[in-house]
């Protein structure tokens, strides 16, 4: 967060603190050297079937802004009891990544949980950590997931600041649990245990999650809350003894300022002073000294330069110890994001119609991530959002229903504010780091991919010993070289490659022989982290399947849309080897545009390119190979002399259009050969006479491209490293191309996913897609995140 705020009051009951704290000391420490890491996960869907690609795409925040501490993300999916299906490895680029997960046809139904988490985040309490429960359904398994419709709740109640004192006003927050969807229409009362049948106060739930009513105590005397739903279920709690003296810290939020008043009772033999220090993600962002308490005096902190996010008010006596403590939210009425606008709108309820739109373009933002789905169909950022993770989830680790609530357009500030008195900061405890009790890092982030090894020459480690690495960037072959410690051992990262590649090595060495004296090994140096902690209960649970059992209607149509994705990926597969076969021939002519002269040009011409196809490849004589190949061509030996003839006339042999002798030509390694060209007939550089030619055109630089031999010399050794997994294609229907109107049936819900739409300066960012069968209105959610002003960006819409 660069924004930083820092206010020290100069009223008469406030001073200055010019020297630092244990407190500020420790928490400056603990912001430098453990920086907080935290993931948003947006899946395509809600729910999967058996056979399906689950796609997604994840942020990582150093805070609230995207992290530069991790440049790798670890995906694993555990079925209930904790046993690991699958597992990936993700790069990071500017925090955010993506990729999918193939849902084997062989899992059971039943709920499985995906799990994201960085190496850093495993110093860290694992409860930060992202585990997303989802629903997979297979229709031939002989159990079945059913909701339970009336899940059990439990309900417990907060004082502000932690503190329940005689005759001071205190709002409390009731906040409900429940391992599914707690009720939404709930409400309580508090009766004095003395008197059962009058209830003091009564209230109404604000929303799933919490509830709020004020009470104003009186020592000696016993609160009982109780807390019913519609449904009858109901629940008593003892409020928490009734103290005689203390602090409570009152905090009240307006778009301006957030206020606070310490109300006392009671201390006049306490401490000397009391210190109040506001956080933002772990920074200090408020200090101010209190000599004496007046319970009629309100504080203020200005919004102006603080940024959306948790702000902790902590008060402290002069020795130090924590006495109250309050969570809130900075500015909830005005969230800092932007809107992306909407250009070109073209959508219809057209079944298989096309829609489109643009994205006007933003500076700022280098990429998007953009869902289209199915109106009827749910989605994950309904539930916990990319806002929500950013501002509270990815900082709370209790369960909060539904958070993305707390920051739509119509959300209750009145609910987030007491939601956040339920709370408390978790990411460090005031005593612990206090009394310098840090955590214990275990894990360093790697720059991306790496590997260590060692390097043995005749049996014995080889200290400080160059190893060079080759390896095909794409472009050509690379070099790089790494160097071993004094004990042989080395690690070589910054490695970004998808799937596997092949790596050729040799260490430097004096030996004459060094093909048979040394050897290599190699492991990668990252681990996936085991998690140690209980996987979260939900409201899904296993019943056994009848025989006549029929499946919902929402699985049904997963079920024919995964049939109708198999059938659109083989109609794509077509296109594309069309294409490529297309592509081919297109290069193929600008190789024989670049090789050959207007000399050697024919309307006859039969082209075999060797730089594009490698089909050649492993042959050891051109001439032979060309025999089976070109109808009409004869290659005789007689007296050692090779004579091609071509439907029984002589051929002239050219190289890189010189005239050749026949005989010189099986020197020539196939693998130098860039094109060989059979002219048919009279052609303008053909002046020898004959009825045609074989012309042979070498690689010799440029686009045909020269053989670097360099990359397999005879002492190198290959090794073949894993790489990072490389996700899915998602494919979609292109309904203006007749290969897909014999689709029978189309229900896909998700309609267009890219997690990764790149803005190019000469392009505009246009969305393209295609209705199903029946689809009527589309959820069109667009996110990215401008690193410079910290801002995110966030569409969440229904159109038309």
């Amino acid at each position: 967060m660069s924004k930083k705020l820092i206010t020290l009051f100069t009223l008469s009951t406030i001073y200055c603190l010019n020297a630092q704290s244990k407190a500020e000391e420790a928490l400056k420490t603990f912001e430098q050297k453990y920086p907080q890491e935290k993931i948003h996960l947006v899946l395509d869907k809600n729910n999967y079937i058996v056979g399906e690609n689950l796609w997604f795409k994840s942020f990582v925040f150093d805070g609230y802004t995207t992290s530069a501490i991790s440049t790798t993300l670890f995906i694993e999916l555990y079925d209930s009891n904790k046993n690991q299906i699958s597992k990936k490895i993700i790069p990071l680029f500017n925090g955010e990544g993506n990729g999918s997960i193939m849902i084997p046809n062989s899992l059971k139904e039943g709920i499985y949980y995906i799990r994201a988490y960085t190496t850093w985040m495993a110093n860290f309490n694992s409860d930060f950590q992202r585990i997303e429960a989802i629903a997979v359904y297979n229709p031939s398994s002989p159990e079945k997931l059913t909701i339970d419709s009336i899940p059990e709740w439990t309900a417990s109640a907060y004082p502000e600041s932690g503190t329940f004192i005689d005759n001071i006003n205190t709002k409390f927050a009731v906040r409900l649990q429940s391992n599914g969807d707690a009720p939404s229409d709930w409400e309580g009362y508090v009766i004095d245990s003395e008197n059962p049948d009058i209830k003091i106060v009564e209230f109404k739930g604000l929303d799933q999650n919490i509830g709020t009513f004020n009470l104003s105590p009186r020592s000696g005397r016993k609160y009982q809350l109780v807390v019913q739903d519609k449904k009858g279920q109901q629940q008593s709690i003892n409020l928490p003894e009734v103290s005689s003296s203390g602090i409570n810290l009152q905090v009240t939020n307006d778009k301006d300022n957030v206020k606070y008043t310490l109300k006392s009772q009671n201390i006049s033999q306490g401490s000397k002073y009391y210190t109040i220090l506001g956080t933002i993600n772990n920074q200090l962002v408020y200090k101010a000294k209190i000599n004496k308490i007046n319970n009629d005096i309100q504080y203020s902190i200005s919004n102006n330069q603080l940024v959306n996010g948790i702000l902790q008010l902590t008060v402290f006596d002069d020795k130090e110890n924590v006495i109250a403590n309050r969570l809130c939210f900075v500015e909830p009425q005005s969230l800092r994001t932007k809107t992306p606008t909407l250009q070109s709108l073209l959508l219809n309820d057209i079944p298989r119609g096309k829609n489109s739109f643009n994205i006007t373009k933003d500076q700022n933002y280098s990429n998007y991530t953009v869902l289209v789905i199915d109106a009827s169909t749910g989605s994950t950022e309904d539930n916990q959002s990319l806002l929500s993770s950013l501002w509270l989830t990815g900082d709370i680790t209790t369960k909060i229903t539904k958070p993305a609530q707390y920051f739509t357009k119509n959300r209750n500030n009145n609910a987030l504010d007491a939601l956040l008195i339920s709370e408390k900061w978790t990411r460090f405890d005031w005593e612990s780091i206090i009394t310098g009790n840090y955590p214990i890092i275990k894990y360093q982030p790697t720059n991306y991919l790496s590997y260590k090894g060692k390097i043995n020459i005749q049996g014995q480690p080889a200290p400080n010993t160059d190893l060079n690495l080759v390896f095909d960037s794409g472009v050509g072959a690379s070099f790089f070289q790494v160097k071993s410690d004094q004990n042989g051992f080395f690690t070589f990262d910054n490695l970004i490659f998808e799937d596997s590649m092949k790596f050729s090595y040799k260490p430097n060495s004096t030996s004459k022989k060094p093909d048979n004296n040394y050897s290599v090994y190699f492991q990668p140096n990252y681990n996936f982290i085991a998690y140690d902690k209980k996987l979260p209960s939900t409201s899904y649970k296993l019943v056994p399947r009848s025989q006549n059992d029929k499946v919902t209607n929402e699985i049904s149509r997963s079920i024919i849309a995964l049939n109708t994705k198999k059938s659109i990926s083989e109609k794509i597969t077509n296109i594309e080897e069309i294409k490529l076969k297309a592509d081919k021939k297109n290069k193929t002519k600008k190789l024989n545009d670049e090789l050959s002269s207007n000399l050697f040009k024919s309307i006859n011409e039969q082209i075999f390119d060797f730089v594009n196809d490698s089909s050649a490849q492993g042959s050891s004589d051109i001439l032979q190979w060309l025999q089976g190949r070109v109808a009409g061509l004869t290659i005789t030996l007689q007296n050692g002399t090779y004579t091609p003839n071509l439907r029984g006339g002589n051929v002239n042999i050219f190289l890189d259009e010189m005239p050749i002798d026949a005989n010189q030509i099986p020197s020539i390694s196939i693998s130098d050969i860039a094109m060989v060209k059979i002219i048919k007939g009279p052609f303008v550089a053909n002046s020898g006479g004959g009825d045609g030619a074989i012309a042979i055109y070498t690689k010799r630089g440029g686009s045909a491209g020269s053989v670097d031999n360099s990359t397999k010399p005879s002492q190198l050794r290959q090794i073949t490293l894993k790489g990072y997994d490389k996700p899915a294609t998602f494919e979609s229907p292109v309904y203006e191309n007749d290969s897909f109107k014999s689709i029978p049936q189309d229900t896909r819900s998700i309609l267009y996913w890219n997690p990764f739409l790149e803005d190019q300066p000469l392009e505009p960012l246009n969305i393209q897609f295609y209705n199903n069968d029946d689809a009527k209105k589309y959820k069109i959610i667009i996110m990215g995140y401008d690193k410079n002003n910290e801002t995110p960006l966030y569409y969440n819409e229904i159109l038309p």
